[in-house]
């Protein structure tokens, strides 16, 4: 989309852009083209009559005439309501061939004419005085197949925005950024060639035509208005495309659609934005999103070495050096690319650490370039690096998403390699059973203390010097007080802080035993399945949502996800990142799964589908496993709708999923606790450790509605368990604090955990603790 650009010199540049050359230009040779005979129908085959012997009919015409035929019919009707729906990309599209016509642009470029330099922009035109041709440049492009080419991507970009923002946003903003852009442009490159930067020189005296610019803006304003995973996944794409262009071409309209396109971003979050935020929003969000730029950073510079342009570095054509360098990024991106992908820890830290190396060889050669030795291969370093830079940025300040270790152990403890040790863990719950939360324990941030005897283990995550086991440790009957001194034990041997979060009435006696001090943080529901029948006015709204469904053909099918079509998994991803999108902090983790934990072969997923095939919900369920490896329950984890399905889809898949469960022997299903959630204590005191955590709750409420929820599951007359948080004494619970910020908010700022850091240690002196 990047118009080519045109000396207002003599002569021909390096071919990327012709420059107007002195003298008439040559005649083309006009080329003669075999004139082509239309393929005609073949005549259909007279059928014949029918007689006394047998004979076999004729087979039918295929249906796919049909059904192109009826294909056709749809569109050719539909295509006057769809053009009234986009009048202004219309408009230019018709104009523009109209102007390319009629002064014969449309097959012969027009930097041979005469009378190129009265309608092209630029800063050549600026300093003739002629302001005009900020606004005539945008009706040509400089050559017969960019008028093609152009005008498709016009139409298709500004046509697409058109329908989702309208007719005058659209307009306004392509006008803006188009003017916008290139008079910026041409003032920035003015101002650089006081410094006598041969590329800043050189753009001086260039004129170009064509409207990409303000197309481009239009696609950055209606990014805002786009909903997760896309606004996410468009913007990435934009700012790739503009900064490789720049980098590596380096021309007048490259400088215009980078500075049109960071401020078509800024400005149409403020107007049109549906989400908050310009970055990624789940982890899954951030980890393709290091992906895709790593790939896409090698292929960028196998692409420039193989086709070597001429950027603001200068020019990279006939450079045999950075072949070395190129061939080894390649290597270690195939090496960690895909482990980067799946939040590895140590591809994390490879990828920063080499990253930098880039960049510090980047600094030498610019160093290089200043003392007035230039050296070999120093353009393409140093846009490399540039990129490198962008890489490194997005890693460091989402660092939160690659978390997934290597060797997974406390200190003292023996190490297990990943996949043996959780392999191993799912191993024994499945032998010794578990809380309605032990399933959590095998996702993959996980690390785990194995007991010494072999019969059990406790799975934590470590933040901020802290041990964070979760849930109950799963061991027999009987030896929780055992593991828990042996998880303290082996804990503070390696400088840990142990903490139990989310744990039962059991593991918090065992812990209250050993001296330690506990506090109720929520509220397990529990729906006990025997004789379920939803029978009764306490059942009245379940009741409803079931009936309603089923008069609008809803359907509910339990599956595993991750035997689903890509279709399902398709729309189950949209619902779940649309959700996520809409929150105003980042995704949470730890207690709270996403999609990549529902895609568990032994996780059981409830799909409410309607009959055209259109997910309206989704909810996954975890295994409680009792001991010998009987499934005796199941856990609600996900419960994602979409905005605009069904609205009693939460009750009907949640009521659904009981029915189904029953049938197949199960005694329960848990709802879950819902995070710093309880009922009301009536009479009861509260602590100032209970009040913190109340406090705490409150003030997430408005970004993840936990409270919200509690009172939701309230609808299907569960019976309450308590689960603790078990930590030695208040003086820990600062750390503890923050460890908790950064489990469940992995990619929150350090600003964010130090803010909830003194808050803790705030509430503590509140308390009178020393």
């Amino acid at each position: 989309m990047t118009e080519r650009m045109v000396d207002s010199g003599t002569s021909e540049n390096d071919g990327r852009g012709g420059g107007k050359p002195e003298g008439p230009p040559p005649a083309p040779a006009t080329p003669v083209a075999e004139p082509r005979a239309a393929a005609q129908p073949a005549p259909a085959a007279p059928r014949a009559e029918p007689t006394a012997a047998p004979r076999p009919e004729p087979q039918p015409a295929p249906a796919v005439d049909a059904s192109f035929e009826a294909r056709a019919s749809r569109f050719t009707a539909a295509l006057p309501e769809a053009l009234r729906r986009i009048p202004f990309t219309a408009s230019v599209v018709v104009v523009t061939l109209v102007v390319g016509v009629v002064a014969r642009t449309v097959w012969t470029p027009i930097w041979r004419e005469a009378w190129f330099h009265q309608v092209a922009y630029g800063l050549p035109g600026l300093r003739e005085g002629k302001i005009w041709t900020l606004l005539t440049g945008w009706f040509f492009y400089l050559t017969p197949g960019q008028y093609l080419s152009g005008l498709i991507m016009f139409a298709i970009i500004v046509g697409a925005c058109e329908m989702r923002l309208g007719t005058r946003a659209v307009a306004v903003a392509a006008v803006a950024g188009e003017i916008g852009g290139i008079l910026l442009a041409s003032l920035l490159v003015w101002a650089l060639s006081a410094t006598s930067w041969p590329w800043a020189v050189a753009l001086t005296q260039v004129r170009d035509v064509g409207f990409t610019t303000g197309a481009l803006t239009v696609l950055a304003v209606t990014t805002a208005a786009l909903r997760s995973p896309w606004r996410l996944r468009v913007r990435a794409a934009l700012w790739f495309y503009v900064t490789v262009a720049f980098l590596f071409e380096g021309t007048l309209s490259d400088v215009a659609h980078a500075i049109a396109v960071v401020i078509g971003v800024l400005v149409g979050q403020r107007l049109f934005g549906v989400e908050p935020g310009f970055g990624p929003r789940t982890r899954r969000e951030t980890r393709m999103l290091a992906f895709g730029g790593l790939i896409a950073l090698g292929l960028t510079e196998l692409v420039v070495l193989l086709f070597p342009g001429r950027g603001p570095f200068g020019s990279v054509a006939g450079l045999a050096g950075p072949t070395a360098d190129v061939v080894i990024d390649l290597v270690i991106i195939a090496v960690v690319a895909n482990a980067l992908r799946v939040g590895k820890k140590w591809a994390w830290w490879l990828t920063v650490l080499y990253g930098l190396l880039n960049i510090g060889a980047a600094a030498l050669a610019l160093v290089a370039i200043f003392t007035g030795n230039l050296p070999t291969g120093a353009p393409l370093l140093l846009g490399s690096a540039l990129l490198w830079l962008g890489e490194i940025g997005l890693l460091v300040f989402n660092r939160g998403a690659f978390r997934v270790p290597l060797r997974r152990r406390v200190p003292g403890g023996v190490a297990a390699a990943e996949g043996d040790s959780m392999a191993r863990a799912r191993a024994l719950l499945m032998a010794v059973g578990g809380s309605t939360m032990s399933w959590m324990t095998t996702w993959p941030e996980m690390r785990y203390y194995f007991m010494a005897d072999g019969r059990g283990y406790v799975g934590y995550e470590r933040h901020a010097g802290v041990a964070l086991a979760l849930s109950d440790p799963v061991v027999p009957d009987g030896t929780i007080a055992d593991a828990v001194a042996e998880f303290t034990r082996r804990a503070e041997q390696g400088g840990l802080t142990p903490c139990l979060f989310s744990v039962t009435d059991a593991a918090a006696d065992a812990a209250r035993t050993a001296g330690w001090r506990t506090v109720q943080i929520a509220e397990d529901t529990i729906i006990d399945l025997a004789g379920l029948a939803f029978k009764g006015k306490k059942w009245q709204d379940v009741r409803s949502a079931l009936n309603k469904a089923k008069r609008e053909s809803i359907t509910f099918r339990m599956t595993t996800l991750a035997e689903e079509p890509f279709a399902v998994l398709a729309q189950v991803r949209a619902i779940s990142e649309q959700w996520v999108g809409e929150k105003g902090l980042p995704e949470m983790g730890f207690t709270l799964g996403g999609v990549d934990e529902a895609l568990d072969p032994a996780v059981k997923v409830g799909l409410a589908i309607d009959n055209t095939g259109s997910i309206h919900g989704v909810a996954s369920w975890l295994p409680v496993y009792a001991e010998g490896g009987q499934v005796r329950g199941w856990t609600l984890d996900v419960m994602r709708r979409r905005d605009d399905g069904f609205r009693s889809v939460m009750e009907f898949m949640i009521a659904s999923a009981c029915l189904s469960f029953q049938q197949t022997g199960a005694e329960f299903v848990s709802l879950s606790g819902a995070p710093l959630a309880r009922s009301e204590q009536s009479g009861e005191e509260l602590d100032r450790t209970d009040r913190l955590l109340d406090k705490l709750g409150a003030s997430l409420e408005p970004f993840y509605g936990f409270r919200s929820l509690h009172a939701f599951k309230a609808k299907f007359a569960p019976r309450y368990e308590p689960i603790h948080l078990a930590f030695r004494d208040e003086a820990d619970l600062p750390r503890i604090g923050v460890a908790l910020t950064r489990a469940y908010l992995p990619d929150a700022t350090p600003r964010q955990l130090l803010a909830a850091g003194l808050s803790a240690r705030g509430e503590q002196a509140d308390a009178g603790v020393r």
